[in-house]
């Protein structure tokens, strides 16, 4: 079983334009168009078996409404290979309630995104949040390290995460990007080993630019293949989560590039299904 932790997708009518500006910020390529069909159409060229979609707030108006859309499809998602997240905004003021909705309607988990929420992630309001929906039994996934688009501020660095840790102790933590992206010295020294999972998104490997174009200064920021596993390796392959953040990674490629590193087929076994499984709760 093929298993991708991280993906994104939205509503047709939108998707293009989406990818379109996100693409300019970050000057990266993406590899499908964004939507739904788009994503099951890379999900049966590279195989995957599921993938977990993450839906991203970027104001409190949009909680209720967008959640309210994921729950009514779960159902038909989920036959078709899609586990979906709710999602959170720090604003949003009813976050209790919300997230027993959440789970209530077997929703697994939420995304968080403290950049694109204009909020660190230490900040009372995230961490409220954190520790009600640890309380719920949810999934908590955050983007964690410096977001490619946004590179002025590290929302979620390893010190803000190594304080969540220590005062909320969130039972089903999980940091995209291999735990800090760009910040990978901090995760090796700090992080690694930590009660944590670590997603493999938009982490290792060539980045692939968008029309050759270079105006942000980490398009060379992604590990390289030896001190990713170096990093998998003392954090515990047990807990890292394939992941890809399609669309702006081809699975296809993404999944060859990890199959073709010197780990044991054990490790790749619980990278690629076996963790995502136990904590998705999927036989």
């Amino acid at each position: 079983m093929m298993i991708d932790f991280h993906t994104h997708t939205f509503p047709d009518a939108i998707s293009e334009k989406v990818l379109a500006k996100l693409s300019r910020l970050s000057h990266t390529k993406y590899f499908t168009n964004g939507s739904v069909s788009g994503l099951l159409a890379s999900m049966k060229a590279a195989s995957v078996h599921y993938s977990v979609n993450l839906p991203v707030m970027t104001s409190a108006d949009q909680v209720e409404k967008v959640n309210s859309a994921l729950i009514s499809e779960r159902e038909n998602l989920y036959r078709q290979g899609i586990v979906t997240f709710g999602g959170m905004h720090p604003d949003y003021e009813n976050y209790k309630n919300e997230l027993i909705r959440l789970r209530q309607n077997k929703i697994p988990g939420i995304k968080i995104h403290p950049a694109y929420q204009n909020t660190d992630i230490d900040d009372i309001k995230m961490m409220r949040i954190i520790d009600f929906a640890s309380e719920q039994g949810l999934i908590i996934l955050t983007h964690a390290g410096i977001d490619i688009g946004i590179y002025d501020h590290n929302y979620t660095s390893v010190a803000q995460i190594l304080k969540i840790i220590d005062k909320i102790h969130p039972q089903k933590f999980v940091l995209a990007h291999m735990g800090n992206w760009g910040c990978w010295d901090d995760v090796e020294r700090d992080l690694a080993g930590a009660p944590v999972w670590f997603d493999t998104a938009f982490a290792v490997g060539a980045i692939t630019p968008d029309e050759a174009k270079s105006g942000t200064p980490y398009l060379t920021n992604n590990l390289n293949e030896e001190d990713f596993i170096r990093i998998i390796r003392k954090h515990g392959a047990d807990k890292i989560l394939f992941a890809t953040d399609s669309p702006w990674e081809s699975q296809s490629d993404y999944i060859e590039r990890i199959e073709k590193m010197p780990l044991s087929a054990e490790e790749k076994d619980m990278i690629f299904a076996e963790n995502a499984k136990k904590l998705l709760a999927i036989r």
